[in-house]
């Protein structure tokens, strides 16, 4: 571990003010809970899911709305939430368990160290009608919910009654994170900054895309965390989701790093940065990435309260367009092309989103977290992949990930061609060729004053990029 790094994660780990005790969050959480919603709840953390026989399985991370009041990863297990009480259920580790996986703690251990009032085994949890809960994702969880509730579980993008009401309540809790989250997305992030660091100085002696993400994520698993996503390392970064790592670096490529870790708390982080493989950017390569950066600094200069993320997202719409006019690439005015989508040919994503326990937190429900109620999904081409569309509030962490990209399915579409062919040169265009994509990205925290970029110390300008690129 660096210098720097201890330094942080020491600073951010044992400060009293904004890491309280696991127990006293975790009581917090739930006494919150009991005050919007006076019905009792279940909640499931899931179970492992086999990758091809039984005992070869994925990695194991617990539902996140159970993670939230529960705060371990628990497997197959299960906590009752009533007016303020936590009860946990969950079978003690049997003798077979711990010839394979070692001595593991008892119910009793865990109920100490989450502050449950009570634990009972799983068996005891059998008949609770007119309680609340959400669907987990594995189908075996699932329908052990629907035997001990008597009554269909369904997805939460299906859910009605008091499921519905209990979604609304958890999406109203967690929108807004309180010290304890803050803490451990702030040490998360301190590993992700070194980690991109670490694949930026790998990256003039690399052939391949494999050897950066190497670099990266070995950071991650230095410090006992995971990815929170697949991490996307590619010269390819037209594709916005790439996860294939087999492309060769050659001088003259972009190289789009979108990686971030995750905690063994389960809180997340998610950092993007594009760096030139030769360690300096061509002359079009850094104009294309000043306009991203532009746009990325005017959208985090308005991360305050009662702000709204489509007027956020509709800023960094018009300074792409401003900033692809003075490159001669779109002609017009600036307004107008954000009218007509115009921007969305390079622009096609939103401005980014919630960042929590999950690194697109609760969009497992669907719009109802990232949508003020009222508010509905656009289908214009540059609206339509909008993934929060509220007013900001304090204690919001969100991203903001502007991009420039240069899609063949998109520029190439004959109908948008001919829809833009008089606001587009395309001479102009085709003398950007060496930039595939660019995207930069920072986890903001919405403060009562100014924003505060928790990302902050890893740099976005352009001379400092290259700079990490060719440190000794």
């Amino acid at each position: 571990m660096s210098s720097s790094l201890r330094s942080l994660l020491s600073s951010t780990l044992n400060s009293p003010s904004t890491a309280p005790s696991l127990a006293n969050t975790l009581r917090q959480r739930r006494e919150n809970l009991a005050r919007i919603f006076p019905s009792p709840v279940l909640l499931w953390s899931g179970q492992p899911q086999a990758r091809n026989f039984p005992a070869n399985v994925y990695p194991f991370r617990a539902n996140s709305h159970f993670l939230y009041f529960a705060g371990s990863s628990l497997q197959n297990a299960a906590i009752r939430l009533d007016a303020g009480r936590l009860e946990l259920f969950m079978d003690n580790p049997t003798p077979a368990s711990a010839l394979w996986h070692g001595v593991e703690a008892t119910r009793e251990d865990v109920a100490e160290q989450i502050g449950a009032d009570a634990a009972f085994p799983l068996a005891d949890m059998a008949g609770q009608p007119n309680t609340a809960t959400v669907a987990v994702q594995d189908h075996a969880t699932r329908s052990y919910q629907a035997r001990v509730l008597k009554r269909a579980v369904v997805s939460a993008h299906h859910a009605d009654g008091i499921d519905s009401a209990l979604i609304k309540a958890l999406v109203e809790l967690r929108l807004v994170h309180d010290a304890g989250a803050i803490a451990e997305m702030r040490h998360a992030i301190a590993v992700s900054i070194e980690a991109h660091k670490a694949g930026m100085a790998a990256t003039l002696h690399a052939t391949h895309e494999a050897a950066v993400r190497a670099a990266l994520e070995s950071v991650f698993m230095t410090h006992d965390m995971t990815c929170a996503y697949n991490s996307i390392v590619t010269v390819h970064g037209e594709v916005l989701h790439n996860e294939h790592y087999h492309h060769p670096l050659n001088h003259g490529d972009l190289l789009l790093v979108d990686a971030g870790a995750e905690a063994t708390s389960g809180w997340a982080s998610d950092i993007t940065r594009t760096w030139p493989v030769s360690g300096t950017f061509s002359p079009t390569q850094r104009d294309m990435y000043d306009v991203v950066l532009a746009a990325h600094d005017a959208c985090i200069a308005q991360m305050r309260p009662g702000f709204d993320y489509r007027d956020i997202h509709l800023l960094a719409a018009r300074t792409m367009a401003e900033g692809l006019v003075e490159l001669g690439i779109l002609k017009g005015n600036p307004d107008s092309l954000v009218d007509m989508d115009a921007y969305a040919l390079f622009f096609p994503h939103g401005i980014g989103h919630l960042l929590g326990l999950d690194v697109h937190d609760m969009e497992d429900l669907g719009d109802t977290a990232g949508y003020a109620e009222g508010q509905t999904r656009s289908d214009r081409f540059g609206l339509c992949y909008l993934r929060l569309d509220r007013p900001l509030k304090a204690g919001m962490v969100c991203t903001i990930e502007p991009g420039f990209y240069q899609v063949p399915a998109i520029l190439n579409d004959p109908e948008r061609r001919s829809r833009y062919a008089d606001v587009v040169d395309w001479d102009r265009l085709a003398q950007f060729s060496d930039v595939r994509g660019i995207r930069i990205e920072d986890d903001v925290l919405v403060t009562e004053s100014e924003p505060e970029v928790l990302t902050a110390n890893l740099p976005t300008e352009a001379q400092a990029i290259e700079q990490l690129v060719n440190a000794p």
